[in-house]
């Protein structure tokens, strides 16, 4: 999983797997979902993120983590 963040646009990706998306859909004001050929979600963009998240703060719990990448 990546998390994008385009501070032109003010709008978070979240890749959810690797692959091409093939339709978007609107599931709420500002928050889509892309989806791959087979229907799988592969990604969220949350337009106004700035807005809407506190993009300062990252906090993962409990989660598997075999490897972790901050730029």
């Amino acid at each position: 999983m990546k998390l994008h963040y385009y501070p032109e646009t003010d709008s978070l990706y979240i890749e959810l797997r690797e692959g091409v998306a093939t339709e978007t859909r609107e599931i709420a004001e500002g928050l889509n979902a892309d989806f791959n050929k087979d229907g799988v979600v592969v990604g969220l963009d949350i337009d106004g993120a700035s807005k809407k998240l506190d993009l300062g703060t990252l906090e993962a719990i409990a989660l598997p983590i075999a490897s972790l990448k901050a730029a």
